[in-house]
């Protein structure tokens, strides 16, 4: 960096002397110059083939280029060494930021918007990469350029000039950061409106079935140009304040060049200075004035990537609700065991409206290498059994433990890593059927993936798509249909080969035939396995080793299909209501 600048300002020196020398300067200025152009005079009139070298200082000439090609060739060679570094910082922050999301809670992820959240992340790490530029490019170089052009002045043409260059300096910076503190308000409104329509974007396109099914184009439409009327109002008074910087900025710098020049002038009219000299000034101030020109955009677009870094940082500062304790032990299913117990279970969703509680004081105990289904209506906390399970929540008050060890006594790696989950809401990446399966084991081999997907009876139809098993399923799997996707979902966490297998209505999106297959695969695969089933049809799970009747929150029935009915409490009501709904739609 150091080198670099000495070079540059070698260049306007060089071309001060190039001026002074040429013969036609030589006439005008000195009593010395006129002698060199006496000389080369006489070396023309001997040798006319020579009159170009003599009267041109070719040296001068070359050096002056040198100088230039020597400026260019380190700036380059600067920007090639600091890519490596750059390019290291931001993958290293990204991948910290990004990881550190994957680790925050259940409840984060559900109260932020999505769009927002990669916006965030994009320009947080774009950010990083123009700081560190702007600092070692820009910030440090302009000092540095600064302090040696002022220190050139006082010594070449006295106080008043480096006085001056100075001041020009100083006003220009402290107009600038002014400035560029009262836009501030402008980027940070703009930056707001961005992210809110990116996000309704997103989340428009996300929802595209939704808001066809409801003819709502026009609406979507609307309120995404809201977003953008935001946006332009703010674009246009970060604009209008802009324009208002760079003719200060401009003011500013051509009235310290005037001045400059102006003293220079009256050097040269004195005999003190050459037209060299003049030029010399001209071409330091001006070379000067392209590093302060870019630390305006430069400080502004700092403060907005500071602002943008800290919004990054923030979300990597984010506390998880969830984390696991100092001591956490590692889950081991071969040695603990896979039962579960759950012991006066209380639990409310932190963002449930009135806080209404879920689950009201719940105790259970499932043996381990049990088949369990859970039935009951709609909230009464089947779902929440299995995210409490898997460590999306805590509970409020109450214990859960697998293999007789408290869960939040485990870490949460070793836990999740031993239970496989089919969710009531298949959501798929979107890449190949194959990459989907595989996800549940991302060390199987193409063998495995095959034979998952048998067991899950999607196999026959992802061979009769024209690319098989690399057929790609779109965004969130809407190429494929609702029991397709269902059925890879249980083919992925078939592959996954846990002890423990959680299935949230694995056959809902499926019709009677392909659900009896599935039941019956799932209860192959469960065998020595602790499975928990949510259904709602109560005819796939007569056959489960025990079920659970839920309502309100509590365990109120449990029992096998059989003892269940001899009851003939709320789960002979539950039948009795789903047979009088077949009933009806056969009739």
């Amino acid at each position: 960096m150091m080198g670099g600048k000495v070079v540059t300002i070698q260049v306007p020196y060089l071309f001060k002397h190039l001026v002074d020398d040429l013969p036609s300067g030589a006439a005008i200025t000195s009593e010395g110059s006129a002698t060199a152009t006496e000389a080369a005079t006489a070396m023309m009139a001997a040798d006319p083939s020579a009159s170009v070298a003599a009267g041109v200082p070719v040296f001068l000439l070359l050096g002056y280029g040198l100088s230039r090609i020597a400026s260019s060739g380190l700036q380059e060679w600067r920007n090639a060494v600091f890519a490596h570094v750059a390019q290291d910082a931001i993958r290293n922050v990204g991948r910290s930021v990004f990881d550190h999301v994957h680790r925050l809670d259940m409840q984060f992820h559900l109260s932020r918007n999505t769009g927002q959240l990669s916006r965030v992340l994009d320009r947080g790490q774009r950010s990083i990469s123009f700081t560190l530029n702007a600092m070692v490019f820009h910030i440090a170089p302009t000092i540095l350029e600064v302090g040696i052009v002022t220190s050139l002045m006082g010594y070449q043409f006295g106080y008043a000039h480096s006085s001056v260059v100075m001041a020009t300096v100083v006003a220009y910076t402290g107009f600038t950061l002014g400035v560029t503190s009262w836009r501030t308000k402008f980027r940070r409104e703009m930056n707001r409106l961005e992210n809110q329509a990116s996000g309704r974007v997103v989340d428009s396109l996300l929802n595209y079935e939704t808001v066809q099914y409801f003819n709502n184009a026009q609406y979507e439409g609307e309120r995404y140009e809201s977003s953008l009327k935001g946006y332009q109002k703010a674009a246009l008074e970060s604009q209008t304040s802009l324009s208002l910087l760079n003719f200060g900025q401009a003011a500013i710098f051509s009235a310290g060049l005037t001045s400059v020049m102006w003293l220079t002038s009256q050097q040269i009219v004195e005999g003190a200075a050459t037209v060299g000299d003049l030029v010399l000034v001209n071409g330091l101030l001006f070379q000067l004035s392209v590093p302060l020109f870019f630390i305006g955009s430069v400080y502004r677009e700092v403060r907005q990537s500071l602002v943008d870094m800290e919004a990054m940082f923030q979300l990597r500062d984010t506390i998880p609700a969830i984390v696991d304790k100092p001591n956490a032990l590692s889950y081991d299913p071969s040695t603990m065991g896979t039962s579960i117990a759950l012991h006066n279970v209380h639990f409310a969703y932190p963002t449930a409206a009135n806080q209404r509680p879920i689950l009201n004081g719940t105790t259970l105990d499932i043996a381990q290498g049990k088949t369990v289904a859970f039935v009951g209506s709609s909230g009464c906390g089947k779902s929440t059994i299995l995210r409490l399970l898997y460590r999306f929540y805590h509970p409020d008050q109450g214990l859960i433990s697998v293999g007789g060890h408290d869960i939040q006594d485990m870490t949460k790696y070793s836990l999740q890593r031993a239970i496989a989950v089919v969710p009531q809401d298949t959501v798929l990446f979107h890449e190949s059927i194959a990459y989907n399966i595989q996800y549940g084991d991302l060390s199987a081999s193409w063998d495995e993936v095959i034979e998952a997907a048998k067991k899950a009876k999607i196999h026959d139809t992802i061979m009769s798509f024209p690319d098989g098993y690399e057929t790609v399923v779109g965004e969130r799997g809407l190429k494929l249909s609702g029991g397709e996707k269902q059925r890879v979902a249980i083919a992925r966490a078939i592959l996954k080969n846990a002890p423990i297998l959680l299935c949230d209505e694995p056959t809902s999106s499926l019709d009677s035939e392909t659900e009896t297959d599935i039941m019956s695969n799932l209860k192959d695969v469960g065998k020595g396995r602790t499975t928990l089933i949510i259904a709602h049809r109560l005819s796939t799970i007569q056959d489960c080793d025990e079920i659970i009747v839920m309502n309100r929150g509590m365990v109120v029935e449990r029992g096998t299909h059989d003892e269940l009915i001899a009851m003939g409490g709320r789960y002979t009501e539950l039948i009795k209501m789903q047979e009088a709904v077949v009933d009806e739609d056969e009739n």
